[in-house]
């Protein structure tokens, strides 16, 4: 299943002139930053030990500008970003999602490391204009990457603890009601105080002594943790 898409287009690398442009968007953003968000900070994290150092900056003000929805003159960052899309390579990226797994499928055949950034901060500045700053915000998570595996990055990319799934991305407070065990329809506005209570539960039942494995106790807690954040904001 397709959760997200970045449809782009790209100048090949030995072309005179640099260009870019972006086709198709498919980015959900609800809640914020949305499936669509972790995906452009998924892109830039891809692609962010590959680009030039010095341009790490000129990309941050760049995403400043865009932000405060100013106009930007091209070329930028020596590539011209344009509307007209002849002559340029497709490049399609996408967050899938295998049952509740999520799952980013990246074309790095054609184009550059800063194509692809540079598409993806332009992206992100075409999201409703009242999440653009969450949006931007998980652009520059991903720019600043260091490495990991997948599962480490959606982590890092949604704020989330423990394994990310598709419910805690585009619906955290059903996930978080599953996750501690309170989906009773009368429980849908639970009190600070009952989520404590089965916060405190949970952790009970995910211990070591009641049969779970180290490492699962650890996840499951860290899923717990998250869902009282959640719930109690």
């Amino acid at each position: 299943m397709m959760l997200a898409q970045v449809e782009s287009f790209l100048s090949r690398p030995i072309a005179p002139t640099r260009r870019v442009a972006l086709g198709n968007l498919e980015l959900p953003v609800s809640p914020a930053p949305g499936f669509g968000g972790i995906l452009l900070g998924a892109i830039a994290a891809r692609f962010t030990s590959e680009i030039d150092s010095d341009m790490h900056a000129e990309l941050l003000q760049l995403m400043a500008q865009l932000e405060s929805g100013n106009s930007i003159p091209q070329p930028k960052l020596r590539h011209r970003f344009q509307e007209d899309t002849v002559g340029l390579q497709q490049c399609v990226h996408r967050l899938l999602g295998d049952g509740e797994a999520l799952e980013f499928q990246f074309e790095d055949e054609q184009g550059t490391p800063a194509q692809h950034v540079l598409c993806a901060v332009y992206a992100a500045a075409r999201v409703p204009w009242e999440v653009v700053p969450a949006v931007m915000s998980t652009v520059h998570k991903g720019l600043m990457w260091r490495g990991g595996s997948e599962s480490a990055l959606l982590e890092h990319l949604s704020g989330r603890s423990g394994v990310v799934s598709i419910s805690s991305v585009g619906d955290p407070i059903s996930w978080a009601l599953a996750m501690l065990d309170m989906r009773d329809p009368k429980a849908a506005n639970p009190s600070r105080k009952d989520v404590q209570r089965a916060f405190r539960t949970g952790l009970r039942l995910a211990h070591p002594d009641h049969g779970a494995s180290n490492g699962a106790a650890a996840t499951r807690i860290a899923e717990l943790t998250e869902a009282r954040r959640i719930l109690l904001g």
